[in-house]
């Protein structure tokens, strides 16, 4: 299967009341990297759940290849999907090696439920996040950007068509920001991203989806989106957008808050 596109029509969500997301159509395309952008609060974590499966909208649909998301059964769903969240924690003595196997949960058979035919996908996807030196350490003794690139890992051995990442550089340092959505970039996957930076956006994706107070604002082309006046009215911020000097991507100068 090659990569699909996401859709999502006419989607909102709606908890105690209060509206979090209202009326949402986009397409995210295949094989390329949809950065999601907004405030805080503007419901960008609410609709990856939803892009997950792991939240039902209220109304509207989200498809996937053309399938509906909540019409998939979980293994085949967990198939086709993987999400890596912000802050994946455990009280248990894992592993790195162990934590990147449960991955491999949705593809074992009856046959061999110990999942010895993944051992392979397991390793690769090691090499691929970059943990595979640290195989044998404990989740309890990795830093933050450690454990972010060992859930990297273990979303990659599920093998996915589609990648949802939630603040994926928050625990990274300047570094291993690059190196991880370089590495992301580099997957061919339909991937949608939940982003802080606007330079790392302008510069890893290729397409960008502006919410605000739960409503789309934006969404097309880096270079059709990111604009000055764009950033001003969601973000309250001054800037300037220009061409990279050596690189064909988006340069965002910072030049003040606005009043």
């Amino acid at each position: 299967m090659t990569s699909p596109d996401v859709e999502v029509a006419d989607l909102s969500w709606v908890v105690s009341g209060s509206e979090v997301l209202r009326d949402l159509t986009l397409a995210c395309r295949p094989g390329r990297v949809t950065g999601l952008l907004g405030p805080n609060g503007s419901g960008k974590t609410t609709l990856l759940h939803l892009l997950a499966g792991l939240r039902r909208p209220t109304s509207g649909r989200v498809l996937v290849g053309g399938a509906d998301v909540h019409g998939l059964r979980p293994r085949a769903r967990a198939r086709t999907i993987a999400l890596v969240e912000q802050d994946a924690t455990t009280s248990l003595g894992l592993t790195v090696r162990q934590v990147v196997e449960l991955g491999r949960i949705p593809h074992r058979s009856r046959l061999l439920p110990d999942g010895s035919e993944g051992a392979g996908v397991v390793e690769h996807a090691m090499r691929a996040a970059y943990v595979d030196h640290l195989a044998d350490r404990t989740w309890g003794t990795l830093s933050g950007g450690e454990r972010q690139r060992t859930q990297l890992a273990r979303a990659l051995a599920q093998e996915p068509h589609v990648l949802l990442l939630d603040e994926p550089t928050n625990h990274l340092d300047l570094r291993h920001q690059l190196d991880f959505l370089g590495r992301v970039r580099g997957l061919g996957l339909t991937v949608v991203a939940a982003l802080h930076d606007l330079e790392l956006a302008a510069a890893y994706c290729d397409d960008l989806v502006v919410l605000r107070d739960g409503r789309l604002v934006a969404h097309g082309p880096v270079a059709d989106v990111l604009t000055p006046g764009l950033v001003a009215d969601v973000y309250g911020v001054d800037v300037a957008v220009e061409p990279h000097p050596q690189r064909p991507r988006r340069h965002v100068r910072w030049n003040g808050v606005l009043g």
